[in-house]
């Protein structure tokens, strides 16, 4: 079971690494930009960001509903289903992000009238780099489709080198364009665009490829058939809320920063965020493992490998936290510094900002561990319901205590919220679905 784990998550964390990777790059790029300063710009590109976080994740759904049922259908020897689940999951990716550029402007106007700084430098470079930006969102949301797809199908291979291949042209572009051409934070934007469309044509041409005797032919018809259209959109439903919670703790966490007023606050909550992540896509390799083999073990009535598959996941999910945990006490500062130039002016003041909130960052990966493998274990088991419920109760408990004690304790309410949130996900997942036995029932 430990073999089918490692294969499945070594190359999903190889691939979720890259992501915090390109946003350290670029997050490192934009505080090298000239004509501004360090905080200004890395500042402006937190919350260009975000509003692009808050597209992209409220599109998540696409990726985790198509993950369970495809795994479930793949448990089940299921052809049939697989194909049906890939040309659904294309279709309404295409739609969706057709919607969402057609819909630019107002997106773009509240996005940036609601996150701004106020600023009307900082605000003006926000808008540049989202208008540029938004080319890329029809593609990326494509890309979600096609991962949760191969997620399901037990491949992690395929979208570990789409997404290898896609941020070293993201960074090389970014660098390229923003530093080489000078074009600012609009270069770091047109690198997207460029890698999200490329990845595109690669994932096309690879599936095409590598799953075309295993693709059986399917019409139109079944394709959009209403009852099960209806079973993937009630999961997608669920699925859309839960991620609209997840998304507006995050967009509010670096609204909370921007309107501390602090530029350096709002640059120090970024980079300390970025290290977060880079946790978070790490351990989400063996949350996607989970979901991979859960959905597997269910479509296939396997319970005993399922129970031995949920406990090893768990523990793998707690080792990796250790390591984090560990590498964050000896080396924050290290890590800190190659984000932004030595060479940048308030660099002493933003190391003494980041060292008042250090020991969050530190705390978070242990109450993130389990919350990200009872994710993918939810997911797998289309346990969607207790993914919405969950969310929406932990984020009521993020927005208590931000507004409840930021006037008290200031940023470190912002952090506690954060945390707080993260932890009691997971927990109330592992009771609404009294204590994993409906999971396993599913299988048995």
């Amino acid at each position: 079971m430990n073999k089918e784990i490692l294969k499945l998550s070594i190359p999903n964390i190889i691939s979720n690494i890259t992501v915090p990777l390109m946003g350290i790059a670029s997050t490192a790029i934009a505080g090298r930009i000239e004509g501004s300063s360090a905080a200004v710009t890395i500042g402006a590109l937190s919350i260009g960001v975000a509003i692009f976080n808050f597209i992209y994740w409220n599109c998540s759904f696409i990726r985790m509903g198509t993950s369970g049922l495809t795994a479930q259908a793949f448990g089940a020897g299921d052809k049939k289903g697989i194909s049906l689940m890939l040309w659904r999951a294309l279709i309404v990716a295409l739609g969706v992000g057709v919607i969402a550029f057609l819909l630019q402007y107002p997106i773009g106007e509240f996005s940036i009238d609601f996150m701004g700084t106020g600023d009307a430098n900082s605000d003006a470079m926000i808008s540049r780099y989202f208008y540029t930006r938004i080319w890329a969102v029809p593609a990326g949301i494509l890309l979600f489709a096609f991962n949760g797809w191969l997620t399901g199908m037990q491949n992690a291979v395929v979208p570990m080198v789409v997404a290898i291949t896609v941020n070293i042209i993201h960074i090389a572009c970014s660098f390229l364009f923003s530093i080489v051409g000078t074009m600012g934070l609009e270069g770091i934007a047109l690198g997207s665009v460029v890698a999200q469309w490329t990845g595109v044509a690669i994932m096309v041409v690879i599936v095409t490829l590598k799953y075309r005797k295993s693709l059986v032919g399917v019409t139109l018809k079944e394709i959009v058939d209403l009852s099960a259209m209806k079973e993937f959109f009630a999961i997608n439903g669920d699925i859309i809320i839960r991620t609209f919670c997840l998304v507006a703790v995050y967009t509010f966490f670096t609204k909370a920063s921007a309107d501390s007023g602090d530029a350096n606050i709002l640059a120090v909550n970024t980079i300390l965020l970025q290290l977060f992540t880079l946790f978070s896509y790490m351990n989400d390799g063996f949350a996607f493992a989970a979901e991979a083999l859960t959905g597997r073990f269910i479509g296939a009535h396997d319970g005993k490998s399922l129970r031995r598959c949920v406990k090893l996941c768990l523990i793998w999910g707690l080792a990796i936290a250790l390591i984090y945990v560990g590498v964050y006490i000896g080396w924050w500062r290290d890590i800190f510094s190659l984000l932004v130039s030595s060479d940048t002016e308030n660099i002493g003041a933003l190391l003494a900002v980041a060292e008042e909130y250090i020991g969050w960052i530190i705390v978070i990966p242990i109450a993130c561990a389990m919350p990200f493998i009872m994710d993918g274990i939810m997911v797998g088991a289309t346990r969607s319901r207790i993914m919405r419920n969950s969310m929406i109760y932990s984020a009521i408990t993020y927005f208590a205590i931000l507004y409840g004690l930021g006037w008290l304790i200031g940023n470190n309410a912002l952090w506690m919220a954060f945390t707080l949130f993260m932890f009691v996900r997971g927990v109330l997942q592992f009771f609404m679905s009294d204590k994993l036995r409906d999971i396993y029932r599913d299988a048995e």
